[in-house]
């Protein structure tokens, strides 16, 4: 193993998994360590519900994403879920569609076509997301959830040529599966803004990550059951000291598929959001518990894809 050791080390990047730990001084732009993202916030009123949560636990929350995506969402639904971020200051992530289970092959539903799940299947899908990225920019969003490596690079180049605003925030979704330092720093290569990490990642892979890359980590600490269903928040504090800058993400175990979602699946979407931030609650008093010297971000931090509620915003 020797030379191959050597040959990574060469490339700069770590020759092993991380097993002493080592603290993480790298932070978010405003010297923050950590920050908190709560996900599958399926429209207008389950973000509504959301926020009347999160002011009941008097808990600060950061970014909010969503998985249905831009696609299944109407102009105006878009505009008030970018409106009510941006009154908070917080961050609206959406996913770009179609993908691969929304069309009409049959392999990324089979058990060894998951990996391609929701990758871009050929050119036109790719000009489809295109389409959607540039449709959510002009409506003042700021942030997007991508899983295909093509589509990522697209992104680079949109913002070179005007096509996405330059503080767009290109949020990289779990399903991309980068799952070792080489791998990850692709990703930051290729676009990413913050990379969410495979779920089962021990702290020492995941120190050997936050080693080779600079950009924000995202990692659940609760895991919804089809990720594996993991709640790891006695973990959280070690995480926010080795992963800095992390976004602690609170997904939510025994979570029905609501993908994709729309009204028909409202009540369901609101009661999990409510479950969401109570649990995101938990977490934080974890954070106070033990390691209350941890420094988080205020909303309308730099780094954070704010909405913009202008209709007037327009980019090529």
């Amino acid at each position: 193993m020797i030379e191959s050791k050597k040959l990574l080390k060469s490339l700069v990047y770590p020759d092993g998994d991380l097993y002493s730990l080592p603290s993480s001084n790298k932070r978010f732009p405003d010297g923050a360590q950590y920050r908190i993202e709560l996900p599958s916030v399926e429209g207008p009123r389950a973000l509504e519900a959301t926020f009347e949560e999160i002011d009941r636990y008097r808990i600060t929350v950061h970014r909010v994403s969503q998985g249905s995506g831009i696609m299944l969402q109407t102009d105006e639904e878009i505009r008030e879920m970018c409106a009510m971020c941006a009154n908070r200051k917080m961050e609206l992530s959406l996913f770009v569609g179609p993908r691969g289970t929304w069309d009409i092959g049959a392999q990324p539903l089979t058990p060894a076509g998951k990996a391609i799940a929701l990758r871009h299947e050929g050119a036109d899908q790719l000009v489809y997301a295109m389409e959607e990225l540039k449709r959510g920019a002009n409506l003042g969003l700021r942030g997007a959830l991508v899983a295909d490596e093509g589509l990522l690079l697209l992104t680079k180049e949109m913002k070179q040529q005007g096509d996405l605003p330059q503080d767009f925030v290109v949020k990289v979704s779990v399903q991309m599966m980068a799952a070792n330092p080489v791998s990850v720093k692709l990703m930051q290569d290729l676009g990413a803004d913050t990379y969410n990490v495979p779920t089962a990642l021990t702290l020492p892979k995941l120190a050997a990550i936050r080693q080779t890359i600079d950009i924000p980590i995202d990692l659940y600490v609760e895991v919804p059951d089809n990720f594996g269903g993991f709640i790891r928040y006695y973990e959280i504090p070690e995480l926010i000291r080795i992963l800095a800058p992390v976004y602690i993400k609170f997904g939510l175990r025994n979570h029905p598929d609501v993908y994709p979602s729309g009204t028909h699946l409202e009540s369901t979407n609101i009661a999990l959001c409510k479950e969401r931030v109570r649990r995101a609650a938990l977490g934080i008093q974890m954070i106070d518990r033990y390691y209350p010297e941890a420094e988080t971000s205020k909303l309308g931090a730099k780094g954070l894809g704010i909405p913009q509620i202008s209709e007037k915003v327009k980019v090529n």
